[in-house]
């Protein structure tokens, strides 16, 4: 058994990628547009993952699918999702790029370890500081969680 991906659906496409490829790097590996289902599937990897994915046979792994349905579609807010998780070089220098592109910080790292912001489509994304954690550091020590993720 391998991972392959974890779909996500997305409102808005162009918003989506804007987020996953602009602020977290990640890159588009394949896109599938479906005249006849109404849909397009994007799947993207993480810069580091870039190698597996060229490795994988048949389907490529380990990625996400952001599967966008033409038509508008509610999904609400609901958590049973769970999260994704990402692990980073240096998790302050991560906060801060995302939070100057304005992206919110829901839980800060204050350990030095770990933090979670969301997606445009509210889905919750766990950022891990690779190997130990960094010492803490200021502002993110005293920073207070914002909404929920």
């Amino acid at each position: 058994m391998r991972y392959l991906h974890t779909m996500l659906r997305v409102r808005n496409l162009d918003t989506a990628l804007k987020f996953f490829c602009g602020a977290l790097d990640m890159k588009e590996v394949r896109r599938t547009e479906n005249e006849a289902g109404r849909f397009t599937l994007v799947f993207l990897c993480a810069p580091e993952d870039e190698d597996l994915v060229k490795q994988s046979k048949g389907r490529v792994a380990p990625t996400i699918e952001l599967t966008y349905n033409w038509d508008e579609e509610t999904y609400g807010e609901d958590r049973f999702f769970g999260h994704l998780a990402y692990e980073v070089d240096d998790i302050y220098a991560t906060c801060e790029r995302i939070s100057k592109l304005g992206i919110v910080i829901n839980r800060p790292p204050r350990d030095g370890q770990m933090a979670f912001i969301r997606s445009p489509d509210l889905q919750s994304i766990e950022l891990l500081q690779k190997g130990d954690p960094l010492p803490p550091q200021e502002p993110w020590a005293s920073m207070k969680n914002i909404g929920h993720w």
